[in-house]
């Protein structure tokens, strides 16, 4: 069997429809309207692995931020050739929807954002209402994003007193929250929503319907020690909800609310769609967070991805190195480092089947 993790959107869009054939599934595709980086096409391609009136249904979906989709498209490939793994949501009566690729054109273009340089996992708004204030961010927004990259001396010095005056989490808290002022910042949570969105609420809409319980995983990398999936919450603020989240997953559940996750408190989450597509269902929700780098050096591949965007005509040599090195922040080429994920995602998926089962 060939390994389900791929060197670019195209080869893992191509294992991901290839797996759904052979397991004799029905591929739905969502076609983007912009090409990939290498004029490919680009879709969120949806499967459904069970009975589309199932009372139980789990969502495993990858690359909200794009570039993290090299490791959430190998699970998916893996799930759909695991013929046990397969078996064993069906002996519980658990349909399993596979959303491959929600932001494609962050994943074709190696990028975190979506083509609208929005960060997905913050453009879940109420638009119709005033937009979140990130005030801590308009103070550091001038450090992140020089004219000049590298950085030189004088910003490199800035930011070590900004830190040195707030800390590290203060710094990832002031960055990573979301933002809606700064289209061209960090982080942007956009001021409408995105491609993405829209497309996500018409799955979760015609798949999630009609499911009793819900369960969602997410799968994202680039926080934590290499290779450990931290196991975040991913509900609303609720009792019950984390209560049953550790009741499956593990006491080891980590919240943004408590703040006892590696993820600062963050605004306009994606999840927040099961909610209001999918009312009818009791919901449960899990962000797989695998972790790559240390912060500091994550933080400056997505500073330079960034500063790359404002500034196209940069040398083809720099822009290279930007962009594997926004890679490498994001996904560990390497056996031990993908045996890992492999693992700690069957051992969740699984989990939440029974749980669902249970319920």
């Amino acid at each position: 069997m060939t390994s389900p993790f791929s060197t670019s959107y195209s080869e893992a869009r191509q294992k991901f429809l290839q797996a759904a054939h052979a397991a004799g599934l029905h591929v739905e595709s969502h076609p983007h309207p912009l090409p990939g980086r290498d004029g490919e096409a680009l879709a969120m391609d949806v499967v459904l692995d069970g009975p589309a009136d199932a009372k139980n249904l789990l969502i495993v979906s990858s690359a909200c931020h794009g570039v993290e989709g090299y490791c959430g498209s190998g699970v998916q490939v893996h799930a759909l050739q695991d013929s046990a793994w397969r078996a064993a949501a069906q002996e519980n009566h658990v349909a399993v929807l596979y959303i491959h690729a929600l932001n494609p054109h962050g994943f074709s273009h190696v990028r975190r954002v979506t083509h609208e340089n929005v960060d997905l996992n913050r453009n879940f708004q109420d638009f119709s209402q005033p937009l979140p204030v990130n005030d801590a961010y308009r103070e550091v927004e001038p450090l992140l994003l020089p004219e000049v990259w590298p950085p030189n001396a004088a910003n490199q010095q800035a930011t070590v007193d900004f830190i040195a005056q707030h800390g590290m989490v203060g710094l990832q808290a002031a960055v990573t929250r979301g933002q809606h002022q700064y289209p061209d910042g960090l982080f942007f949570g956009g001021t409408a929503p995105t491609w993405s969105n829209l497309t996500l609420r018409h799955v979760l809409r015609q798949h999630g319907q009609r499911a009793e319980r819900l369960a969602w995983i997410d799968l994202h990398t680039g926080l934590g020690p290499n290779g450990v999936g931290e196991r975040i919450f991913a509900c609303a603020d609720d009792a019950a909800a984390l209560q049953r989240a550790r009741a499956w997953w593990g006491a080891n559940v980590t919240s943004i609310y408590d703040g006892s996750s590696t993820s600062a408190f963050l605004t306009g989450l994606m999840w927040i769609s099961a909610y209001q597509e999918c009312p009818q269902a009791e919901y449960t929700g899990l962000a797989m967070e695998y972790g790559t780098q240390p912060m500091e050096q994550v933080m400056m591949a997505l500073r330079a991805d960034h500063w790359l965007h404002k500034h196209p005509e940069a040398p083809a040599a720099q822009k290279a190195q930007i962009k594997q090195d926004l890679m490498d922040a994001f996904y560990t080429d390497t056996d031990a480092w993908r045996s890992q994920i492999l693992a700690q995602a069957q051992d969740a998926m699984r989990q939440a089947v029974q749980g669902l089962a249970q319920a």
